[in-house]
C-alpha cells in the first residue's frame, strides 16, 4: 500500500503567496544593499553590505523555489553578521543590537506558519525556519552581559592623602565651583556611600520661565545656585535673581533686570552669579554681582535684592562700552563675575562666525564697592590696561573669554580661559597676538592686568576649540613633592596639567605633527600641543568601523560620507570637501568643567565624544548669506563675512537623526592626578528616555547619551552629576564609577549641582537645577530640586 503524500507535497501551492511576498522584500531591501554596498567598496570601505545584500537575493530565489536552503543561508547571513561585528567593533551591546537587530527581525518571516509549510526541499530539517532565533540566542549569549554596559574600569586608586584644603566649601557655596578655584568639591560627608539610599527630594522651586509665552523660544537653565548663610541665590536665562530660603526653599525676593529677550541669543544662559562682603555692616553690605545676557554689569544688595545705585551708574555698567559698534546680542556673558581683592573681573561672549571684526573680547575688572573702571587685558593691545578713550575701542575681532574663570588669591592671578578669535573656521586674517592668545589659559595680576604667563592649548584654531572648562586649581603631589597646579580640560579632549605659578607644565606638554592641507589663503600649524601623561578624552581613534545606526541602511549611509569625507586624524584642517572633525563642538570636555577631589588628588571629567561633519563654502556659493540681526541665533550655518568662505558646522549624524558614530557619546572619566592614570570611565545616561527619529527608545541599559552639565564631588565619597539625557541626578562611588543611587526629575539636570549644609536642620542637601537642553533636545523645565536624606 503506497504512503500518503505529505501535505505539502499534494498542494504545492499551500504557503505560495505569503512566501513569494517575503521573497520579494527580501531580494527588494537587497537591492540598495548591493548597489550602495558596491560604492562602499569602490571607496575602500567593507564589502559587508555588499555580500549582504547578495545573500538576502539568494535567500529570497531559494525560498521562491521552496527550499530549506534559504533558511540555511539566511542562518549563515546571521552568522557572519554577528562574527563580522564582533571583529570590527567588539562585544557592545548597541553594536550588536543595531546590526543584527534588522537582519533578526526580518529573518522573523521565516517563522510565519504559511512560509515555513512552503518550504518543501532542500536538507530534511523540519523546523529549519528554527535556526534563526536559535542563532541569535547563541550569539547574545556568547557575547556577555557585561558587554552590554559597556563600562570601562582602567586602573587602580593610588593610595590618598587625606588633608581637606582650607578653603574647601562646607556649609555655604560661596562661588560657581564652591571655591574660587573651580574645584566643584565639598568636604560635607553626612550623604555618603552607605547613606546616599536614602536621600530624597527635601524641597522643588520652579522659576516660572517655563513653559515660555507664547510665541517665545525655549532658554536654557544651567544655573549653578550659590549659597551664603541662609539664602540661596540663583539666576534664570533672563538674568533675573532669586533669593530663596536655604532650609525650605521659599522665596524670599526676586530682581528683575528687565533684559529685552527679543535682542539676547536664546543660546545664552546665565550660570552662576558672584558673591562679596565688602562692608561689615549697612546696605549693600554683602552683594551680588551680576553679568547680564545683554552684557550688563550689575550689583545687588544679597539681602534685600535691590540695586546697589553707588555702583556704576544707578548700579549698572554697560559691557558694550569701549567695544565700538556692538549689533544688539552679539555681545553678552553667560558665565558669571569672579570677586577677587576689592575687584570684580568679567569676560564675555561674542556671537561666532558671523563677520571679520566683530567686537573683541577684553578681560575688565572694576572696583566691587563703586563700579570704577580699573583696569583691562585686551588681546590685541596686551600691554595697555586703560580704558580706550577720544573715541578709540578695544581691538575688534580678538579671542573672547567666555567661560568661567578662577581665581588664586595667594597668588594674585585670575585665570582667563580663551576662544579664538572671530570667525573660527578661517584664519587667515589673523594676528600674531589673535594667535598668542586663542584657545588657551591667560594667568593675570589681579591688581593690573598685567600678563604673568599664558600657556596655549591649539595653535592657529580653526576648529572651534575653545577653553570652555573652569580653570581647575588644586595642589598635586608629585614626586613626593605638592605642587599648586591648574587642571585644564579642553574641547579637544585633552588634559593640561600646569603649575598655576609659572604656566610651565607639571604633566608632559608635547608638540606632534598634525594634518596639512590649509584652505586658500590660511595656514595651519605644523604641530599641535598634547599631553601624554594624562588620559586623552577624544574618543579617538575615529574610523569606518565606528559607523553607526539604526538600521543597516543608515549605517551604510554613515559609512559613505566616512568614506567621501576627509579625514586624516584629530585636527583634520578644514576645507570645501566635507571634512570630519572629532572631537566636534561640544568636546571632549566643555563648560560642565571637571570636579576634583583635593584631598585625593582625583579627578572627575564629564566629556562628549560626537563627531561633527563640516565644510567651508566657496564665497561664490555663499552669495547672500548674512550674519544675524539682533537677538538672532547663531547655528551651523555662518557666513564668515570678509573671509573667502562660510562655514557649515553641523553634528555627523544619519539621515533619521541617529548619530553616524555609535555609543556612547556620553562618558565621566576619573583621573588620579598623582600618576596621571584613568581610574575608570564610565557611560552616563539610560536609554530609556532617548528619543530617535521620533522613537522612544525605553532601553534601560547605559548608552552614555550627549551630555551638557558638571559634575559635584564629596567627601563622603561620592559624585553628583545630572547632565544626561534621561532625566536622572546621579550619585557616583569615587572609587568605582558605579552608580548607587539615582532619582528621576521631571526636567533634564544639564547644570552642575552644588550642596551646603542648612541653616537651621543642618542637613547636607544636594541641589541642581533641571530645565533641560533644546540643542540636546531634553526634557525643559524651570526645577530647581534639593535633595536630603529622609529622617
Amino acid at each position: 500500500m503506497t504512503a500518503p503524500a505529505p501535505p505539502c507535497a499534494s498542494r504545492p501551492h499551500v504557503g505560495r503567496i505569503p512566501a513569494f511576498a517575503f521573497a520579494g522584500l527580501l531580494v527588494f531591501l537587497a537591492l540598495p544593499l548591493v548597489g550602495w554596498g558596491g560604492l562602499l567598496i569602490t571607496l575602500g570601505g567593507s564589502p559587508y553590505y555588499a555580500l549582504l545584500g547578495i545573500a538576502l537575493i539568494g535567500a529570497g530565489a531559494l525560498l521562491v523555489r521552496g527550499s530549506r536552503w534559504s533558511v540555511i543561508v539566511y542562518t549563515a547571513l546571521l552568522a557572519a553578521t554577528w562574527l563580522w561585528a564582533l571583529i570590527e567593533a567588539g562585544p557592545d551591546f548597541w553594536i550588536l543590537l543595531t546590526r543584527l537587530g534588522g537582519p533578526l527581525v526580518l529573518g522573523c518571516g521565516f517563522l510565519i506558519p504559511a512560509v515555513r509549510r512552503y518550504l518543501r526541499s532542500g536538507p530534511g530539517l523540519r523546523h529549519a525556519a528554527l535556526l534563526i532565533p536559535a542563532t541569535i540566542l547563541v550569539a547574545l549569549a556568547s557575547t556577555g552581559i557585561a558587554g552590554w554596559a559597556g563600562n570601562w574600569i582602567n586602573a587602580p586608586a593610588t593610595e590618598a592623602r587625606r588633608v581637606l584644603p582650607a578653603d574647601a566649601a562646607g556649609d555655604d557655596w560661596p562661588a560657581y565651583g564652591g571655591d574660587q578655584g573651580g574645584t566643584r568639591f565639598s568636604r560635607l560627608a553626612e550623604i555618603d556611600r552607605d547613606t546616599v539610599r536614602k536621600l530624597d527630594v527635601a524641597w522643588t522651586y520652579r522659576t516660572g520661565d517655563y513653559p515660555p509665552p507664547a510665541g517665545t523660544a525655549l532658554r536654557r537653565l544651567e544655573v549653578t545656585p550659590l549659597k551664603v548663610g541662609d539664602l540661596l541665590y540663583l539666576c534664570t536665562s533672563a538674568s533675573r535673581v532669586i533669593a530663596l530660603d536655604a532650609e525650605t526653599g521659599r522665596e524670599r525676593w526676586r530682581f528683575d533686570p528687565h533684559v529685552d529677550l527679543s535682542k539676547v541669543d536664546t543660546a545664552l544662559a546665565c550660570r552662576s552669579v558672584a558673591y562679596a562682603r565688602i562692608a561689615e555692616t549697612g546696605p549693600c553690605a554683602t552683594r551680588l554681582y551680576l553679568a547680564t545676557v545683554d552684557a550688563r554689569l550689575m550689583a545687588i544688595d544679597a539681602r534685600t535684592g535691590h540695586a546697589c545705585r553707588s555702583f556704576g551708574t544707578s548700579g549698572a555698567i554697560d559691557l558694550t562700552a569701549g567695544l565700538g559698534p556692538v549689533i544688539p546680542g552679539y555681545v553678552a556673558v553667560s558665565s558669571g563675575p569672579v570677586v577677587a581683592r576689592g575687584k570684580v573681573i568679567v569676560g564675555g561672549r561674542v556671537s561666532d562666525g558671523q563677520f571679520v571684526g566683530e567686537p573683541g573680547g577684553p578681560v575688565r575688572a572694576f572696583d566691587a564697592r563703586t563700579g570704577a573702571f580699573a583696569w583691562a587685558f585686551d588681546p590685541g593691545n596686551p600691554t595697555d590696561h586703560a580704558f580706550p578713550e577720544g573715541g578709540r575701542h578695544f581691538t575688534r575681532g580678538t579671542p573672547n573669554s567666555w567661560a568661567p574663570m578662577s581665581v588664586d588669591t595667594k597668588l594674585g592671578l585670575v585665570f582667563v580661559p580663551t576662544g579664538n578669535a572671530t570667525p573660527d573656521y578661517w584664519g587667515g586674517h589673523r594676528t600674531a597676538l589673535d594667535d598668542r592668545y586663542s584657545s588657551a589659559v591667560i594667568a593675570l595680576d589681579v591688581e593690573t592686568g598685567s600678563e604673568r604667563w599664558t600657556s596655549q592649548t591649539t595653535h592657529h584654531d580653526l576648529w572651534d576649540a575653545d577653553v570652555a572648562s573652569q580653570p581647575t586649581l588644586v595642589d598635586v603631589v608629585r614626586g613626593g613633592v605638592v605642587r599648586p597646579a591648574l587642571l585644564q580640560p579642553t574641547k579637544r579632549g585633552q588634559l593640561f596639567l600646569l603649575d598655576r605659578r609659572t604656566g610651565r607644565p607639571i604633566s608632559p606638554v608635547v608638540e606632534r605633527p598634525v594634518p596639512q592641507g590649509a584652505a586658500t589663503g590660511d595656514r595651519v600649524a605644523a604641530t599641535q600641543p598634547f599631553s601624554p601623561g594624562l588620559p586623552a578624552l577624544d574618543g579617538l581613534p575615529l574610523s569606518e568601523a565606528d559607523m553607526w545606526g539604526l538600521t543597516p541602511y543608515d549605517a551604510l549611509w554613515c559609512r559613505i560620507r566616512f568614506r567621501h569625507a576627509r579625514w586624516l586624524g584629530t585636527l583634520t584642517a578644514p576645507s570645501t570637501r566635507s571634512y570630519i572633525q572629532m572631537p566636534g563642538g561640544l568636546g571632549g570636555s566643555n563648560w560642565g568643567s571637571a570636579a576634583v577631589d583635593p584631598a585625593r588628588g582625583f579627578a572627575f571629567v564629564p566629556w562628549v565624544r560626537l563627531p561633527m561633519l563640516n565644510r567651508l563654502i566657496p564665497r561664490a556659493q555663499a552669495k547672500g548669506m548674512k550674519p544675524i540681526g539682533p537677538g538672532g541665533s547663531v547655528g551651523g550655518l555662518t557666513p564668515q563675512l570678509g573671509t573667502p568662505f562660510a562655514d557649515m558646522a553641523m553634528p555627523f549624524s544619519s539621515p533619521l537623526g541617529v548619530p553616524c558614530a555609535a555609543p556612547p557619546y556620553g562618558l565621566m572619566t576619573a583621573v588620579d592626578l598623582k600618576t596621571g592614570r584613568a581610574m575608570w570611565t564610565r557611560r552616563l545616561g539610560l536609554a530609556d528616555n532617548l528619543r530617535i527619529a521620533g522613537v522612544k527608545l525605553s532601553i534601560p541599559l547605559p548608552a552614555g547619551t550627549p551630555l551638557s552639565g558638571g559634575a559635584l564631588a564629596t567627601a563622603g565619597g561620592l559624585i553628583f552629576i545630572g547632565a544626561t539625557g534621561d532625566n536622572r541626578l546621579r550619585a557616583i562611588d569615587t572609587d568605582s564609577g558605579k552608580t548607587l543611587w539615582s532619582a528621576r526629575l521631571k526636567a533634564a539636570a544639564n547644570a552642575t549641582p552644588m550642596t551646603y549644609r542648612a541653616p537651621r536642620s543642618g542637613r547636607q542637601i544636594v541641589v541642581v537645577a533641571a530645565g533641560g537642553h533644546p540643542m540636546l533636545q531634553t526634557q525643559p523645565g524651570d526645577y530647581i530640586v534639593a535633595f536630603a536624606l529622609r529622617p
